[in-house]
């Protein structure tokens, strides 16, 4: 079976440092904005497939449903997901992300990629197609970046500019917020 690369999109909602979890991997309150949440679930449901994390997930009522990439160092190489008839275990230090993908079974379509700070730096450098990054009002000084590298005056749009992608829009999807998600896609 010959399986083409999926379109790979990013999601991540970060604080004003540029954090998506505390400290201790917990998702912060202030960062729980309904419009963000809204827009997440939505773009999820059109996605062919998710990656994330051992320790990060989507959430949603459809979680258990969706196909879905679980990048891990606990397994040599790919595995079905003992726990999820639905899920493959990958350790993207053992194989490359297209057996993954051909693993999962999904003959083309998008990848949503959700988090955490490992997965979402490892898709900067096999490509996202776009990012969509929200940006919080909440402050969280020092948790957990959206990606490696991110803090100490390294924002995530220096990380995005760094690895080749430009923005392309910022809308607001979260009217009592005031709450954005900026699109950032590839060049060229």
């Amino acid at each position: 079976m010959t399986t083409k690369r999926p379109r790979i999109e990013g999601f991540a909602i970060v604080s004003r440092e540029g954090m998506i979890a505390g400290s201790d991997a917990s998702f912060p309150e202030g960062l729980k904005v309904p419009g963000d949440q809204k827009f997440y679930q939505d773009s999820l449901d059109r996605v062919s497939a998710v990656a994330n994390g051992r320790h990060s997930a989507e959430g949603g009522p459809k979680e258990a449903a969706r196909k879905r990439i679980v990048l891990t160092r606990r397994v040599e190489r790919i595995v079905p997901d003992p726990r999820n008839a639905n899920a493959v275990l990958w350790n993207p230090a053992t194989a490359p992300f297209e057996e993954a993908w051909m693993k999962l079974g999904v003959p083309d379509g998008t990848l949503a990629v959700v988090g955490g700070t490992d997965v979402f730096g490892l898709f900067l450098n096999i490509g996202y197609d776009v990012f969509y990054l929200t940006r919080g009002h909440a402050s969280v000084p020092r948790g957990r970046p959206v990606f490696p590298g991110v803090g100490h005056g390294v924002t995530p749009e220096d990380v995005l500019q760094k690895h080749g992608m430009v923005l392309r829009s910022s809308r607001v999807i979260d009217e009592a917020t005031g709450t954005q998600v900026e699109e950032w896609v590839a060049k060229g």
